[in-house]
């Protein structure tokens, strides 16, 4: 697989109406539901984690994505490159997915603006990223 699948994957996801726990392109998505979706596109596999509430806590999603076989932790944030998930912290504790589409801009889908966007990865954003992982084999 390559990055420019996995951009082309989240893409689709684009306009999609935000819904908490959503795993359908142009139905409904969450955040969890984009990277859902990009593995079942791009034929890897992702446990699907369900039953979450809207803001998870103690760590239950670094947990999640720690265990996917896809995915590996990059070592440091600076790392990252287009193609990665991106753990972020909304609050307290991490809470949200990003896939980053170029150095500069991430695709999401995000609650406060109703919708699966894209848009730049600006200062406070940048704040935000807690985590990266690059999904297996990507070459």
């Amino acid at each position: 697989m390559t990055i420019d699948e996995i951009l082309i994957a989240a893409r689709q996801c684009l306009g999609t109406p935000f819904r908490h726990q959503g795993r359908l392109v142009g139905v409904g998505l969450d955040c969890a539901g984009v990277a859902v979706h990009i593995a079942r596109v791009i034929g890897v596999e992702y446990v699907d984690v369900q039953g979450y509430g809207r803001t998870p806590a103690n760590g239950q999603l670094a947990q999640s994505l720690d265990s996917q076989p896809c995915l590996e932790i990059v070592p440091a944030i600076s790392g990252r490159r287009p193609g990665d998930l991106l753990l972020m912290r909304m609050a307290r504790d991490p809470q949200h997915l990003a896939v980053l589409t170029d150095r500069e801009t991430i695709l999401h889908a995000y609650e406060s603006a109703g919708h699966c966007c894209e848009h730049r990865l600006d200062r406070s954003w940048r704040a935000r990223i807690v985590r990266v992982y690059h999904f297996r084999g990507v070459s």
